[in-house]
């Protein structure tokens, strides 16, 4: 068994080492960088006016209402982009973000309008990304560490190092532990290739327990595996809860000045945009009285039919991520989803994928994570160093996976091919790499295998 998982610790290495490094790097960068992000659009983030800002635990009287804002916003934006939600400044000195959806923008992208809250002067107009609302320089280091800007099929290199990045770090585990008691621990501490193999391994292991949460919590948002990931979730009952933004009689929002006076079962023309606008404050301050305190909040209009969503996005800890739904008739709650009740495991994986982008706690989770990817980017150029050097003679048979299965009891084997069967399926990209990396290694083998001389005559 120690042979077999050798060999496929190395192969997977050789296989996901150069994924695994762009995506460490990339990752490294990501988490680094918000300081810098903000100080490349602070004229965008900042208000340039005096005084206080738009606070959301009180309205200053020098703060300019939401709607007006959403209407200075609504100027620069133009007629083709529609206004979907607002995000008051979060505290003084901040400025207020109105976005739009507009042709041309990508999934998960909107027009940002950075509105002072005061004077209403436009700050600020660029695309944020996602719903942590991040700013164009981010986003491309966001796009370039998920899919290399390469679209939905840039995603499979992602996806790939993340489902072999848990196999790499058990195995490499297991190895060193084997190690410590066999006779490698024993051998001359001056030989280079065992010192080279020595640091990638203390160091594998020092930062393994990280690499499978990193595995884990980035094949959450993955593409295939993602999928999976849902479908049990679902299963075992572990969905994250969400509100329902359906009015009880399905009836859209009457509109105008007056169409709170209309009855609740009446079906009045939809609202548009601009109409609900003009509910922006009272909204709020719905929310406000129904427990909605975080500094930073954002109401999403809502479409014919619907309720208003307002949801916190302070995922720092303690996290604020309640949601709530109001209905824009009576201004009354219809639903709501408050973090306190959410389930143990959705909990754990709000936190999990926090943590996995460095926001859960501040400047030491960055640093923490950056840690963790620099960690991997040594490994994976040590473990490159420890093949070069072990690498066979020129004309040496070749060291296959095939050959370390064969070696295995029958038992054994059949273990073996049942968990390739499971991650296969559980992890579809893995399962589709396995195929085309087995294919290549009994090729390998068999070519490798020596060839019976005939025997002479008598």
């Amino acid at each position: 068994m120690k042979a077999f998982i050798a060999r496929l610790h190395f192969y997977v290495g050789l296989l996901a080492g150069p994924f695994l490094l762009v995506a460490a790097v990339t990752g490294v960068l990501y988490v680094l960088t918000p300081q810098v992000e903000d100080l490349l659009y602070r004229d965008a983030l900042r208000s340039g006016a005096a005084g206080p800002a738009q606070s959301l635990a009180t309205r200053s009287l020098a703060a300019q209402s939401l709607t007006a804002q959403a209407g200075a916003a609504r100027a620069v934006a133009g007629p083709e982009a529609r206004l979907f939600a607002l995000r008051p400044a979060p505290a003084e000195g901040m400025t207020t973000r109105v976005m739009f959806s507009a042709p041309g923008l990508g999934a998960s992208e909107s027009r940002a309008i950075f509105v002072d809250p005061v004077t209403l002067a436009v700050r600020g107009d660029m695309t944020v990304y996602g719903t942590s609302g991040i700013l164009p320089f981010r986003t491309a280091l966001d796009y370039l560490h998920r899919n290399l800007l390469l679209g939905e099929f840039g995603r499979l290199y992602s996806e790939l190092a993340a489902s072999w990045l848990w196999v790499a770090a058990l195995g490499g585990v297991l190895l060193w532990a084997w190690r410590r008691t066999g006779r490698l621990s024993r051998q001359n501490p001056g030989n280079r290739r065992l010192r080279t193999r020595r640091l990638h391994s203390v160091l594998g292991v020092a930062v393994a327990l990280g690499l499978v949460f990193f595995s884990a919590t980035g094949l959450t948002w993955s593409q295939w595996a993602g999928g999976r990931i849902e479908g049990l979730r679902a299963t075992l009952g572990w969905v994250t809860p969400s509100v329902s933004l359906a009015l009880e009689d399905g009836a859209a929002a009457p509109a105008g000045e007056h169409a709170h006076h209309h009855p609740a079962g009446h079906a009045a023309a939809a609202a548009g945009p601009d109409d609900d606008a003009a509910r922006l404050d009272a909204v709020l301050a719905a929310a406000r009285a129904a427990g909605i305190d975080s500094p930073f909040v954002e109401l999403r209009l809502p479409r014919p039919g619907q309720a208003w969503l307002v949801r916190e996005y302070d995922r720092a800890w303690p996290t604020q991520v309640d949601t709530v739904a109001i209905d824009p008739r009576s201004m009354a709650v219809t639903s709501r989803a408050d973090f306190a009740t959410f389930p143990l495991v959705a909990k754990l994986i709000r936190w999990g994928i926090d943590l996995h982008m460095g926001v859960l706690f501040g400047v030491a989770n960055q640093l923490l994570v950056a840690a963790l990817g620099t960690g991997l980017i040594v490994v994976t150029l040590y473990g490159y160093r420890v093949w070069w050097q072990n690498r066979p003679a020129p004309g040496a048979l070749p060291r296959t996976l095939t050959q370390g299965w064969l070696r295995l009891s029958w038992p054994q084997r059949a273990a073996v091919a049942v968990v390739a069967a499971g991650l296969g399926w559980a992890l579809p990209v893995a399962g589709g790499s396995l195929a085309v990396f087995l294919l290549i290694d009994v090729a390998r083998w068999r070519l490798a295998r020596p060839v019976p001389r005939p025997q002479p005559a008598g």
